[in-house]
Protein backbone atom coordinates (compact mmCIF):
# COMPACT_ATOMS: atom_id res chain seq x y z
CA UNK A 1 0.00 0.00 0.00
CA UNK A 2 1.18 3.44 -1.00
CA UNK A 3 1.79 5.85 1.99
CA UNK A 4 -0.11 9.06 2.78
CA UNK A 5 1.55 10.03 5.92
CA UNK A 6 -0.88 11.53 8.09
CA UNK A 7 -2.81 14.91 8.50
CA UNK A 8 -2.01 17.63 11.06
CA UNK A 9 -2.88 17.57 14.36
CA UNK A 10 -5.47 19.85 14.80
CA UNK A 11 -7.83 20.26 11.65
CA UNK A 12 -10.32 23.34 11.69
CA UNK A 13 -13.55 22.26 9.79
CA UNK A 14 -13.49 25.95 8.18
CA UNK A 15 -10.37 25.33 6.42
CA UNK A 16 -10.73 21.69 4.88
CA UNK A 17 -12.38 22.00 1.30
CA UNK A 18 -15.47 20.10 0.51
CA UNK A 19 -15.46 18.03 -2.67
CA UNK A 20 -18.77 17.03 -4.59
CA UNK A 21 -18.61 13.25 -5.17
CA UNK A 22 -22.29 12.58 -6.39
CA UNK A 23 -25.54 14.56 -7.10
CA UNK A 24 -26.19 16.19 -3.40
CA UNK A 25 -23.22 14.90 -1.86
CA UNK A 26 -20.16 16.26 -0.55
CA UNK A 27 -17.25 14.73 1.30
CA UNK A 28 -14.47 16.34 3.65
CA UNK A 29 -11.42 14.78 4.47
CA UNK A 30 -10.29 15.03 8.12
CA UNK A 31 -8.11 13.28 9.93
CA UNK A 32 -6.00 10.48 8.78
CA UNK A 33 -3.24 7.94 8.82
CA UNK A 34 -2.13 4.73 6.97
CA UNK A 35 -4.19 3.07 9.22
CA UNK A 36 -7.17 4.62 10.27
CA UNK A 37 -9.26 8.15 8.66
CA UNK A 38 -12.20 10.22 9.35
CA UNK A 39 -14.59 11.39 6.85
CA UNK A 40 -17.21 14.11 6.91
CA UNK A 41 -20.35 13.06 4.20
CA UNK A 42 -23.05 16.06 4.07
CA UNK A 43 -25.99 14.81 1.86
CA UNK A 44 -29.42 16.91 0.31
CA UNK A 45 -32.79 15.07 0.39
CA UNK A 46 -32.32 12.70 -2.14
CA UNK A 47 -28.48 12.13 -2.64
CA UNK A 48 -27.46 8.40 -3.20
CA UNK A 49 -24.46 7.03 -2.05
CA UNK A 50 -24.96 3.92 -4.29
CA UNK A 51 -24.33 0.47 -3.32
CA UNK A 52 -20.50 -0.76 -3.50
CA UNK A 53 -18.41 -3.08 -1.33
CA UNK A 54 -14.56 -2.22 -0.04
CA UNK A 55 -11.83 -4.36 1.74
CA UNK A 56 -12.13 -1.34 4.93
CA UNK A 57 -13.54 -1.46 7.90
CA UNK A 58 -16.29 1.36 8.59
CA UNK A 59 -18.28 3.02 11.04
CA UNK A 60 -20.92 5.60 10.71
CA UNK A 61 -22.29 8.33 13.25
CA UNK A 62 -25.70 10.12 11.77
CA UNK A 63 -25.06 13.42 13.21
CA UNK A 64 -28.45 14.98 11.00
CA UNK A 65 -30.63 13.57 8.84
CA UNK A 66 -32.90 10.41 8.00
CA UNK A 67 -30.77 7.86 5.97
CA UNK A 68 -32.71 4.62 4.22
CA UNK A 69 -29.51 2.60 4.87
CA UNK A 70 -28.72 -0.90 2.80
CA UNK A 71 -26.25 -2.95 4.84
CA UNK A 72 -26.17 -6.52 3.33
CA UNK A 73 -29.51 -7.74 2.89
CA UNK A 74 -30.79 -5.62 5.47
CA UNK A 75 -32.34 -1.94 5.63
CA UNK A 76 -33.10 0.51 8.15
CA UNK A 77 -34.14 4.24 8.42
CA UNK A 78 -31.36 5.89 10.52
CA UNK A 79 -31.83 9.21 12.48
CA UNK A 80 -29.18 11.83 13.86
CA UNK A 81 -27.83 10.06 16.79
CA UNK A 82 -27.88 6.42 15.28
CA UNK A 83 -24.22 4.48 13.99
CA UNK A 84 -24.13 1.65 12.20
CA UNK A 85 -21.01 -1.30 11.29
CA UNK A 86 -19.81 -2.67 7.67
CA UNK A 87 -17.56 -5.42 7.92
CA UNK A 88 -15.51 -5.90 4.91
CA UNK A 89 -16.59 -6.69 1.63
CA UNK A 90 -20.07 -6.34 2.64
CA UNK A 91 -22.18 -4.65 0.01
CA UNK A 92 -23.84 -1.09 1.27
CA UNK A 93 -25.02 2.07 0.11
CA UNK A 94 -27.62 4.69 1.03
CA UNK A 95 -30.65 7.05 -0.13
CA UNK A 96 -30.99 10.31 1.97
CA UNK A 97 -34.59 11.10 3.32
CA UNK A 98 -34.16 13.59 5.28
CA UNK A 99 -30.97 16.26 4.62
CA UNK A 100 -27.96 15.65 7.02
CA UNK A 101 -24.36 14.56 7.63
CA UNK A 102 -22.74 11.20 8.45
CA UNK A 103 -19.06 10.57 9.76
CA UNK A 104 -17.64 7.75 8.59
CA UNK A 105 -14.86 6.53 9.85
CA UNK A 106 -12.85 3.56 7.90
CA UNK A 107 -9.68 1.54 8.62
CA UNK A 108 -7.15 1.08 7.17
CA UNK A 109 -7.60 4.71 5.12
CA UNK A 110 -9.51 5.08 2.00
CA UNK A 111 -6.37 5.25 -0.36
CA UNK A 112 -9.01 5.77 -3.38
CA UNK A 113 -10.14 9.03 -1.41
CA UNK A 114 -7.02 10.76 -1.50
CA UNK A 115 -6.18 10.57 -5.16
CA UNK A 116 -7.24 12.72 -7.50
Amino acid sequence: MESFGSSKEFLIGDEIPWETVGEGVQRQIMGYDDKIMLVNVKFEKGGIGPMHEHYHSQVTYVVSGKFKMTIGEETKILKGGDSFYIPPHVMHGTVCQEAGVLIDVFSPIREDFMTK
